[in-house]
């Protein structure tokens, strides 16, 4: 009875440590499917959220969606509609702050309630590039 057991034993380990080995090999085959699946998830988002900026109407179109480069605006942290980085050179949009009379180009008003557009200010991954100026506010460029 004995012999048995001995010889049951290593035999036992042997399956439990192959089973293992598997059960390895399907956590690591899953995994590399789902890294795949995420990378190609944030591609695809990445590239469905394309901005142009279009100079004659003074407009910024992103996700299908166009808001307009002037009128009010309200800064918030979550939910917004567009991503601005502040810049001092290289920047695609000139925006004068004024306190009345936002009804032309790339002249706004920072509001509370309202709003034309919601802004969220961020230091990367933006969607245009501003540069606050007091005269020769204006589009830069065209299109990014």
């Amino acid at each position: 009875m004995s012999e048995k057991i001995t010889t049951f034993a290593p035999r036992y380990v042997y399956i439990a440590q192959q089973y293992k080995k598997s059960k390895n090999t399907i956590f690591w085959l899953m995994m590399k499917k789902l890294f795949t699946l995420a990378l190609a998830a944030l591609s695809l988002s990445a590239m469905a959220s394309e901005v142009v900026i279009d100079k004659e109407t003074c407009t910024v179109t992103k996700d299908g969606k166009t808001y307009k480069l002037y009128g009010k605006v309200k800064i918030v942290d979550s939910f917004e509609d567009i991503k601005v980085k502040l810049v001092d050179a290289f920047e695609d949009v000139d925006i004068k702050v004024v306190d009345a009379f936002e009804d032309s180009c790339c002249k706004v008003k920072i509001v509370e309630h309202f709003e034309d557009v919601k802004v969220k200010i961020v230091d990367s991954f933006e969607d245009i590039k501003v540069k606050i100026v007091d005269t020769f506010e204006g589009v830069k460029k065209d299109s990014k």
